[in-house]
């Protein structure tokens, strides 16, 4: 991926459906009763994951121009071949908790999931009475056999806060004898909550714990999935970056469990407005106006909020490294589990700019404030978060940036070469 010097960003622009919420209406549309119409399905090849996962277990997908319709089942159907979940993480654990005591199947995915951990959310299935086992390491492939009891109902603490395994348990208590419940250890997403309140659930909230009892879930009549606040999150920090820039980003998600990253960037002085907003399924959704900020100064991002920036930890750390001061990330030592080591790697991308940066066992701290020195060409290592921050990187900087390996930018971001270029601003004719 080549990407042009930007002089500024300007105007408006949408950004692809959220990946989170785009997983969770397919996932969930496959067990519901009915047909759920989709727009504005994320079109990455994580989604893509769940489509064919639910098509392989015996939902109808239909796609019709810009919309997705799928159909469920109320019997979910034996795979004959392992199912394939490429690099989905997400498709991996929330289709275990349907899938659990139900089929005989098994989970699968490309190397770099196969590194993950997965025992964290076979433990609370086989604590539900579910027959769940994965590789001796913990991770894929994860086999399951259907009980010959129903599912009864827990109350499971999370070790870890996980939005992903919380959702796994509730997808099974949806089906278990008795009420399940999820205590987290600090607050994650909530769009599954969400979802499954709008789609016919039963579904309580109380601070950290969430409570779930059997119910069949309705096929919603449409759902439009909003703007993907994480993809938009790249471009709000290079428009802040960068001199100049005035967007409008237009109908984004701006749920408050995935949008704490905007308010650290409000914290480090950036300029960003909501405007628009409305509820949708229970999914606030607005158009987010930003302008460039200067001088940003570093903040020390408190450990409470760490779950809910845990994927725009790297682009957090890009823009500290344009402001003056700290920027100290701690308790973040999920990140080690990602798609890469993120903590590793995005230590790896700083410095490649020449910021100042040191390792912590479960953080970052960066030293902003200093010019940047960008490198003529940078590797994703196949982590898709490091490239688009590495995009922002050369943005700050005002210099091209070749991206090798970029193909796994695609997995939340279809298309973003695109539309980064469409939102640079023009130079007057006369400049």
């Amino acid at each position: 991926m080549r990407l042009r010097a930007p002089t500024r960003f300007a105007g408006p622009l949408g950004v692809p459906g959220d990946k989170s919420i785009s997983h969770r209406v397919v996932l969930f549309s496959a067990i519901a009763a009915g047909t759920t119409t989709i727009a504005n399905l994320n079109r990455g090849a994580d989604v893509q994951a769940s489509l064919n996962a639910v098509r392989v277990l015996g939902a109808r997908v239909d796609q019709d121009g810009v919309l997705v319709r799928v159909t469920g089942v109320a019997r979910l159907r034996d795979p004959a071949q392992p199912i394939d979940c490429a690099n989905s993480g997400t498709t991996m654990r929330v289709l275990a908790g349907a899938l659990a005591g139900r089929v005989n199947a098994v989970l699968d995915g490309d190397a770099s999931l196969r590194a993950r951990p997965m025992e964290r959310v076979a433990e609370p299935l086989r604590a539900m009475g579910a027959d769940v086992r994965c590789s001796e390491r913990g991770t894929a492939p994860i086999v399951f056999t259907p009980s010959q009891k129903q599912l009864r109902g827990i109350t499971y603490e999370l070790p870890i806060a996980s939005a992903q395994v919380k959702t796994a348990v509730l997808l099974a208590g949806l089906r278990a004898k008795g009420a399940t419940a999820v205590i987290s250890p600090s607050h994650s997403r909530d769009h599954s909550e969400l979802m499954l309140s709008a789609m016919g659930a039963a579904v309580d909230v109380d601070g950290l714990r969430t409570t779930v009892r059997p119910a069949q879930l309705h096929a919603l009549d449409g759902y439009a999935v909003p703007g993907d606040v994480s993809a938009a999150a790249y471009f709000i920090a290079a428009a802040t970056a960068l001199p100049g820039s005035r967007i409008s980003v237009l109908a984004t998600g701006i749920n408050p469990t995935r949008s704490a990253a905007l308010d650290v960037m409000r914290d480090m002085g950036a300029h960003i407005s909501i405007r628009n907003l409305s509820v949708q399924h229970g999914e606030p959704v607005a158009d987010i106006e930003v302008s460039s900020a200067s001088p940003l100064r570093n903040v020390e991002l408190d450990p409470a909020r760490v779950a809910n920036v845990i994927d725009e930890i790297p682009l957090l750390c890009a823009l500290a490294a344009t402001a003056n001061g700290s920027f100290t990330v701690r308790d973040a030592a999920e990140l080690r589990t990602k798609e890469s080591d993120r903590i590793r790697s995005t230590i790896e991308l700083l410095r490649a700019f020449g910021v100042s940066v040191n390792e912590l066992p479960d953080g970052i701290a960066v030293r902003g404030g200093r010019p940047l020195r960008p490198p003529l060409a940078i590797s994703t290592g196949g982590d898709h978060r490091i490239g688009l921050t590495a995009a922002v990187l050369a943005a700050a900087a005002r210099a091209p940036l070749v991206i090798e390996d970029a193909d796994c930018i695609a997995t939340s971001f279809p298309d973003f070469e695109r539309a980064w270029h469409a939102a640079f601003a023009k130079e007057p004719a006369s400049a």
